[in-house]
């Protein structure tokens, strides 16, 4: 008995003491709190503007330099990720919300992140006065613009595609609206919002040298960064600078793709609907390693206790409502005024617009930016046909395929963050080389904004398609075009507008990187509204400003309003998969 006794107390001892598990995880762990506290302190140094930071092109301040844009780029991540569980739920549960959220968002996604910066800047310096987080707030917001967009509006539309039958367990349950969204909004939404986030911290990367190179009122804050590093190595024409901070992008994504995006992935996986049990998890080290500690988990249970208790408090909870309010002439009412609310707004915002810019600049430049404009759009155009045509098969095929999308998942992610900058040099000593036109060949650097929302999204739309019609599919023999005419088009439409939709934006917005491009001290600028912006930022011409950020946005509203808006909705009325 004794013996019994003390081999129990031993067993139990045993679980309270750390294993080795535990001290590599409490490594893992202390090296991530260090690395924000760093950065925090890195961020609120005292600056003065005007003052110049000085940015060193020696490879040895690289990794300090990528751990601050990596900071940078995981807070705007979060606050996009809070964005986007506010207003897409909003939106996707309510059709008032949705008729102004929805046409912000795509406002928004078509403002340029030069612009941003140039309206937000000095609002962020005043509220930090004399501090560099002033400056360091405007890139993160600037990188936040780049990333809250398209996680808002893919969260938004798979929320609204959730299939009856979950939402038919929700009613029967009695769950609450609180209670719904953690259980059955998030869960089914997680997969696609786990690819967009992958996408959006990419997208970050490809605008952080416009977000840490601020140039406003012909003065230029370099924030120290890569997106600064490759600035001055650009305007130094120092081609070995640009391979270091390609190599040193290279292992900054490869770390926080297996310290975060890996394990995520890997425990998204059971949150796919329609999920065999016999499907294999993606592997994750770091999944492991947490699974394999003793004390570790023993400390994170009252974590985990406080987010179940959260997750099922019970509110929000729908009650009676008054007959009126249900009755259909009080909706019309209702809906009447909340459309002329929205239309007096939008006219009253235009009508600001015009008169601001009527007053300061001359009849004739208006019409001289929306022929810009006009170019712009068909480059635009033009692109999301190329990446449509490109992305779709390989998309499908890597989302039917959780291994392949396993191996190429990092790959993506890489080439998706690789900033449009890093290429000047190839096209413009190509384009002068061969005497080529750069109102064409300046064009595939926007292609470069565009292609991987088309991508990833087609990756989440495929990887959702139920198993069960695949097998079915496979079942009675329907292979090739049929196959992809009955089953795997219609499956990822949804997802490819959703994609669509923000390529667009993206394209745009990446007009003004790939306008205007310069090596040294050779320059090319293409005619598009995104070089028109690019040259009035730098020179700090608020009028000029507005008026090209104003036409980007009307051709960017009317084109989706026109286009995508109803393909959109035929996407979610047609092609829905329950």
């Amino acid at each position: 008995m004794d013996s019994l006794r003390n081999t129990f107390m031993s067993a139990y001892k045993n679980r309270l003491y750390p294993n080795r598990w535990d001290w590599l995880a409490l490594c893992l762990v202390l090296a991530i709190i260090g690395f924000f506290a760093w950065s925090a302190k890195q961020m609120s140094v005292p600056y003065h503007l005007g003052e110049q930071i000085p940015i060193s092109l020696d490879p040895r301040h690289l990794p300090s330099y990528a751990l601050q844009t990596a900071a940078r780029m995981f807070v705007a991540l979060l606050f996009s990720l809070l964005f986007t569980f506010i207003f897409g739920t909003w939106a996707a549960k309510s059709k008032r919300a949705e008729r102004l959220i929805i046409p912000v968002i795509d406002i928004l996604q078509s403002i340029p992140v030069l612009g941003m910066l140039s309206i937000t800047i000095v609002g962020f310096i005043a509220l930090f006065p004399n501090r560099l987080l002033g400056p360091e707030c405007a890139a993160i917001f600037a990188i936040f613009t780049s990333q809250a967009w398209n996680m808002a509006f893919g969260f938004y539309q798979t929320v609204r595609t959730v299939p009856s039958d979950l939402n038919e367990a929700a009613k029967m349950f009695h769950l609450s609206a609180w209670q719904k969204f953690w259980r059955i909004d998030v869960p089914f939404s997680w997969p696609g919002l786990l690819w967009n986030m992958m996408l959006s911290m990419s997208s970050g990367w490809f605008f952080v040298v416009a977000c840490e190179a601020i140039s406003v009122s012909n003065q230029q804050i370099l924030l120290p960064g890569i997106g600064s590093y490759i600035t001055y190595a650009i305007a130094n024409a120092d081609m070995r600078a640009i391979g270091y901070a390609i190599l040193a992008m290279f292992f900054m994504i490869l770390i926080y793709d297996q310290i975060l995006f890996r394990p995520l992935v890997s425990w998204a996986e059971k949150f796919k609907y329609e999920q065999g049990w016999h499907e294999r998890s993606s592997d994750s080290w770091v999944i492991t390693l947490l699974h394999r500690t003793r004390v570790l988990k023993k400390l994170t249970e009252p974590f985990e206790n406080i987010f179940n208790a959260m997750v099922n408090v019970s509110i929000f909870r729908k009650t009676k409502i008054k007959e009126i309010s249900s009755s259909p002439r009080y909706e019309r009412i209702l809906n009447w005024g909340w459309n002329i609310l929205l239309a007096a707004l939008f006219l009253g915002s235009l009508g600001f617009l015009f008169y601001f810019v009527f007053t300061n600049l001359p009849a004739a430049s208006i019409s001289h930016v929306f022929r810009l404009g006009f170019y712009t759009a068909i480059r635009v155009f033009f692109s999301i046909i190329l990446c449509s045509l490109i992305w779709i098969p390989i998309g499908v095929w890597l989302g039917l395929r959780s291994g392949a999308a396993k191996i190429a998942q990092p790959i993506a992610q890489f080439l998706a963050a690789f900033p449009a900058n890093l290429l000047y040099p190839l096209f413009v000593i190509g384009i002068v080389k061969y005497h080529l036109n750069p109102e064409i060949w300046l064009t595939p650097l926007m292609i470069l904004g565009a292609q991987w929302y088309v991508l990833f999204n087609v990756i989440a739309g495929a990887s959702q398609i139920p198993k069960d019609l695949l097998q079915v599919t496979d079942m009675f023999g329907v292979t090739g075009w049929s196959r992809w005419k009955k089953l795997i088009l219609p499956g990822i439409f949804p997802y490819f507008i959703t994609g669509a939709i923000t390529a667009v934006g993206g394209a745009w917005n990446a007009s003004i990187v790939a306008e205007v491009v310069s090596w040294g001290n050779q320059k090319l600028v293409a005619s598009g509204i995104g070089a028109y912006i690019s040259e009035y930022t730098t020179a700090g011409d608020f009028p000029h400003i507005a008026l090209g950020i104003g036409v980007m946005c009307i051709f960017v509203l009317t084109l989706n309003r026109l286009v995508w808006r109803p393909l959109y909705v035929l996407a979610v009325t047609r092609f829905r998969l329950d």
